[in-house]
């Protein structure tokens, strides 16, 4: 089931500066090592702690659907984890400062592109029956009060409601933006790319990959 997010990145051509100096290749090998013996320019790093967290979400979320695929017969295309995985890569750079409100004058407290984007699909992986594939900040982030256009791209399981899951992510990201940063979030667009197998190898048809909805609705 191959992802059709426009620019997909593929995996030979990321950056190890993107991760502090390692690649999603070795923070996938350090967690299957359990993380040991420890690498303080991981553990150290908070790009690569959360493309860790990143890899971790998207290996449960994807192992019972490769498994059913397999026990159907399919030929279980894994490109979509690929271009899931590069994406990770690519949003856990720092990338440009957002400002948060000061507590004093004196003070210019921010959180980083690559942190916000983290806020965003840990709250979008965390809904039932989704997976976040890529989320895109539209707009001038580092000013603050400018207007700023979310948008979410997902995988959902087949068999549960496209347009339910698409607003409970919708949702989710929009309350973990308000709570946390200081972004004018104008929207939060949630568009469907690709189609999940159950985890169950006895569903019906899972309908196809190529099903989308955009969900616009201002947050």
């Amino acid at each position: 089931m191959a992802m059709t997010d426009r620019d997909t990145v593929g995996l030979e051509s990321l950056e190890p500066d993107d991760l502090d100096g390692h690649t999603i290749d070795e923070l996938a090998d350090y967690l299957d090592a359990g993380m040991q013996p420890a690498d303080p320019s991981i553990d150290d790093s908070a790009a690569c702690q959360n493309a860790l967290a990143a890899i971790v979400r998207l290996r449960h979320s994807s192992l019972g659907s490769l498994e059913a695929a397999a026990e159907q017969e399919a030929p279980a295309d894994e490109s979509w984890i690929s271009g899931v995985l590069a994406n990770i890569s690519l949003e856990a750079r720092a990338g440009r400062d957002v400002p948060l409100r000061p507590v004093a004058p004196t003070e210019r407290p921010v959180i980083t592109e690559g942190a916000v984007r983290s806020l965003v699909r840990t709250a979008g992986d965390a809904v039932p029956d989704a997976l976040i594939a890529r989320c895109t900040l539209e707009g001038d982030v580092t000013e603050l009060g400018a207007p700023v256009h979310v948008v979410v791209e997902i995988a959902v399981r087949a068999g549960s409601t496209i347009q339910h899951v698409a607003a409970d992510v919708r949702a989710a990201v929009a309350e973990v933006l308000a709570t946390q940063t200081d972004l004018l979030v104008e929207a939060v667009d949630v568009v469907v790319r690709d189609l999940l197998p159950p985890p169950t190898a006895g569903a019906a048809d899972h309908g196809s990959a190529t099903d989308t909805t955009d969900e616009g609705e201002p947050a």
